[in-house]
């Protein structure tokens, strides 16, 4: 039998950093894998192609965000069961949310293809990447059932504190997409389709390791065939604890494609920049996102247990570790920020654009600390509604009034990008105080 990490009790720290290393490592090969894409067309086909792939960021971003978040209440509920130590739920939930990934991958995929043109008309692309760039958002939407199975099952995988396989299985696929991006664009010479297809086929091999993996299991978290239904009560918990969750997560990409049709707006050389700054600076959100994630985790197997004085002394640790670790990676990243962008594109003057959003973005990346980390919190109490409703509020709302006021009037880079802070600053704040609303509500209830 496996030795699973014990979350109700003993020391936190050192088990929050077990969790965040291979999660964060998850999440950054992810992205690395996806820059791929962007770096080897930037090097081999030219800045009009890597324009193409980085103007489907946005919309990429807020189908995944809006899934990953649900895959967020599979982690919560699942996590909840095991701290109540209800085993017959455990099984049920799992097979729940392999069946829900894949339907809903294959609903949004249909819908993806058939409103793709019209997504990328409304962010103003560009003319001159228009056609490549539809080309590559047909061929990534058609592997959304497979990239929502793999964010699912890395749920599961999560809700027992278990981050290492999901790593294991998207190194190995990772190295497949780096080498399919080389084959397909540089022997065959298919520009976009072929970063395209090489997403697809790596994201394919990680969920198929994954679903192996659970197969195999000996324990509550098995898959069998014969099981695989939905348990439609148990899915309302799922969503009604991830939906929000993902809502807010799309708070965020709504906000972006606003922002990139604003960059959209400005030109092909600020396109490619921004694309390239996008791939570098995500790093250090996904440190923020895992030690979020485990402040979830952590919380919704202690308040399942029922010991509110621990969920809040994993919220305290948590908080103080992210906060220092994304301080010190934001350095290092705006100190090598140059020679990174350079891996992309070596024109000069991408690079200075491209600062800019580096700079604007990473240098401020310890305000969404402050926003992550008390979302987690609630999160893993149940209590999903307020973070994504203030999400609305403070990300969505506060940059797209910035875009239609303050950049309107001054349509420049450096004041598009100032939306970014300012937007955290706010939503913070609010987070912050229902943070404390909240607890003390839970809290008196406990006396």
């Amino acid at each position: 039998m496996r030795k699973e990490m014990n979350m109700l009790e003993g020391p936190i720290w050192n088990k929050i950093l077990l969790f965040v290393l291979p999660l964060a490592a998850t999440t950054i090969l992810q992205q690395l894998f996806n820059a791929a894409d962007v770096a080897v067309v930037g090097q081999f086909v030219g800045k009009h192609a890597m324009a193409a792939v980085g103007s489907n960021a946005a919309i990429v971003g807020l189908i995944i965000n809006l899934f990953n978040g649900i895959a967020l209440g599979s982690n919560v509920v699942i996590a909840r069961y095991i701290g109540q130590g209800q085993e017959d739920k455990i099984g049920k939930a799992v097979h729940t949310s392999v069946v829900f990934s894949v339907l809903g991958g294959t609903v949004m995929a249909v819908i993806g293809e058939l409103v793709a043109g019209p997504l990328l008309v409304a962010l103003d692309v560009p003319e001159e990447i228009y056609d490549l760039a539809l080309l590559y958002l047909r061929i990534v939407f058609a592997g959304l059932p497979v990239v929502l199975l793999y964010n699912f099952e890395s749920a599961i995988f999560r809700s027992r504190g278990d981050t290492k396989t999901p790593l294991i299985a998207l190194v190995l696929s990772g190295i497949i997409n780096v080498g399919l991006n080389l084959f397909f664009v540089i022997a065959v010479r298919m520009s976009v389709a072929g970063v395209a297809l090489a997403t697809v086929i790596s994201n394919l091999l990680s969920a198929s390791l994954l679903f192996v993996a659970l197969v195999r299991r000996d324990d509550n978290l098995k898959i069998s065939f014969r099981e695989l239904k939905i348990d439609f009560r148990i899915l309302s918990k799922i969503m009604k604890i991830g939906l929000p969750a993902g809502i807010q997560g799309s708070m965020f990409s709504i906000a972006n494609i606003i922002i990139q049709s604003a960059v959209n707006s400005l030109g092909a050389d600020i396109v490619a920049a921004s694309s390239a700054a996008f791939n570098i600076e995500i790093l250090s959100y996904y440190i923020v996102n895992a030690f979020g994630q485990a402040t979830t985790t952590f919380t919704g197997q202690n308040y399942g247990a029922g010991n509110i004085k621990r969920c809040r002394r994993i919220f305290a640790i948590s908080l103080s570790m992210a906060s220092g670790i994304t301080l010190f990676v934001s350095a290092i990243i705006i100190a090598f920020g140059e020679k990174l962008l350079s891996l992309f594109n070596g024109e000069p003057e991408v690079i200075r654009i491209a600062m800019i959003r580096i700079i604007a973005i990473v240098g401020f990346e310890i305000l969404n600390v402050l926003v992550d980390a008390p979302s987690g919190a609630l999160r893993g109490y149940g209590k999903s509604v307020s973070p994504a409703v203030l999400s609305l509020v403070g990300i969505c709302g506060v940059r797209i009034v910035w875009v239609y006021t303050v950049f309107a009037k001054n349509p420049t880079f450096d004041v598009l990008m100032a939306a970014y802070p300012i937007s955290w600053i706010v939503t913070s704040t609010l987070i912050f105080i229902a943070y404390f609303i909240i607890i003390k509500r839970l809290t008196s209830a406990e006396k």
